[in-house]
């Protein structure tokens, strides 16, 4: 398939572009040149053969995508968060599965090493994973608990010096080529505690999931534990409880508010510039109400998901978002971006399901994004109990 020229250009209708500092203009423009180069042109193939593209996490890493919001000491960028959106929101506008890449890194290794960890876990893990040379992936999810992480039962129990870890989780990004794992596991007493596993460790197995549809070209597998012998220096001391990987997975939730619109703002991008150039009954297609319609209300979308994410941004910043509001952002930037998607599909006709156009692409991979991290539902629950002070989770 010969590599496509990627000319894309930002939707920004209400001119957010001014509630931005000239440093996020700079950082969201070299991810997206970084995107230009290095990713459109090879992600067709790659997502066609089900294959991950294993050169982008040291390039990943030296473009400062991992941790960028963990302070420089340890290898991060020291950023704020409307940095880290932008950036998840250039590199999904590539590809889900690349933004995962840097998500599961970020927020779901990185932080709760920085966050929970002792100094010494810190400063071992931290600077290798800020570069790319270690790759790592986050144990939550199990095979019979997704939405219920509190009825895991991956568990550790206390062997004198060390622990020994069984169990299994799956639906894990990253996992068949990660060298650790941050893994969640309840103690004897049913305590959920956080552990780092390392690649090497007896009994410890990485199979990657095949036969998916979503996210080809993003590595999935399972974590098996078969009587693991972990040092007990590899517990995370300073969290225990579910609030441990609830936390990270409310930064990680932050990244796909900003990353879905990212896709969604690729879809349009190609579906209006398509239109314009698509003639059927003698003029552009764009010239046609029913496809007006459909561009107009993706702008507007894709336009109100941009200043619901920098709100949400600079809360984070401030310390003052709650994980309620996260969900609210993460489920509408999945639901409009899977809506957009589907309707450019629609707009390309046939051309919309070859890998010519990475609209196709785009749509198998927000169904996956839509679903991970908290499902559409679960954080439509999330914001009803908020409001209504009634749990229907139970």
């Amino acid at each position: 398939m010969a590599a496509k020229t990627d000319n894309f250009q930002s939707p920004d209708y209400f001119n957010v572009d001014e509630l931005l500092t000239e440093e996020h203009k700079l950082i969201r423009e070299s991810v997206r040149s970084y995107v230009k180069k290095e990713i459109s042109p090879i992600i067709e193939e790659y997502a066609q053969r089900a294959e991950f593209p294993v050169q982008i996490v040291k390039q990943l890493g030296e473009m400062g995508c991992f941790g960028p919001t963990i302070p420089e000491q340890y290898g991060g960028g020291g950023l704020d968060y409307i940095s880290y959106g932008l950036m998840m929101q250039e590199l999904e506008r590539g590809d889900s599965g690349v933004r995962s890449t840097a998500s599961v890194q970020g927020s779901l290794v990185m932080f709760p090493i920085y966050q929970y960890g002792s100094e010494e876990q810190r400063n071992k893990y931290l600077p290798k994973l800020a570069t790319g040379e270690w790759l790592g992936c986050f144990g939550l999810t199990e095979p019979d608990h997704g939405s219920d992480p509190g009825g895991m039962l991956t568990n550790i129990k206390d062997a004198g010096d060390h622990l020994i870890l069984n169990g299994a989780k799956m639906w894990i990004s990253n996992a068949p080529f990660a060298q650790v794992a941050v893994v969640w596991a309840k103690d004897e007493t049913g305590e959920i505690n956080g552990v780092i596993v390392e690649r090497g460790m007896e009994g410890f197995s990485t199979p990657t999931t095949h036969g998916k549809w979503s996210l080809r070209a993003s590595a999935t597998g399972e974590l098996v534990f078969d009587n693991v012998k972990v040092p007990k220096e590899n517990i995370l001391p300073n969290v225990k409880g579910l609030k441990g990987p609830l936390g990270c997975l409310t930064k990680a939730r932050y990244g796909i508010a900003w990353g879905a619109i990212g896709a969604a703002m690729d879809c349009y991008d190609i579906a209006l510039n398509y239109a314009k150039e698509r003639v059927q009954f003698g003029r552009p297609i764009a010239g046609f109400q029913l496809q007006q319609k459909k561009l107009a209300e993706m702008v507007t979308e894709i336009t109100k998901a941009q200043l619901l994410n920098w709100r949400l941004g600079v809360l984070m910043s401030e310390g003052k978002v709650t994980p309620q509001q996260v969900s609210m952002a993460k489920r509408n930037a999945c639901e409009v971006a899977a809506n957009i998607a589907r309707d450019a599909r629609q707009m390309l006709g046939g051309m919309g399901i070859t890998g010519e156009y990475p609209i196709m692409r785009h749509m198998m991979n927000l169904e996956s994004v839509i679903t991970y991290e908290g499902t559409h539902d679960i954080h439509l629950l999330i914001t009803g109990m908020d409001i209504t002070g009634l749990n229907a989770f139970k």
